[in-house]
């Protein structure tokens, strides 16, 4: 995953429902496909408060790379996805998802390192 600045991307300000489920779907796999499903593990909700994303619901953190805290996935206007994250230092960054590690079946977070 590469980390970009917000002023680099182009949200999309609506997103459809097959856009929200292939979201949903990717951050199933990516979480590592929990049997309870991502809505117990990972729960989201849709919000277009700015831009359109799949937020997590705040009183459940969920913790990526040992100390940052994801926030929402959502897509730029080029249909690439993004990771919304809170770094360590409590600042919102981003990551641009490349094709392989959206497509790729499977995607564990354990394969960023």
């Amino acid at each position: 995953m590469n980390t970009v600045t917000v002023d680099k991307l182009a949200f999309k300000k609506k997103l459809s429902k097959i856009e929200r489920f292939t979201i949903k779907d990717f951050l199933y796999n990516w979480v590592g496909r929990p049997i309870d499903g991502i809505d117990d593990f990972l729960p989201l909700e849709y919000s277009e408060y700015v831009f359109a994303k799949m937020e997590a619901i705040q009183e459940k953190a969920y913790i990526i790379n040992g100390n940052e805290h994801f926030r929402y996935a959502t897509l730029t206007e080029d249909n690439q996805m993004v990771i919304g994250f809170l770094d360590f230092n409590n600042e919102l960054k981003h990551r641009v998802l490349s094709l392989g590690e959206v497509v790729k079946k499977g995607y564990n977070r354990k394969d960023e390192n």
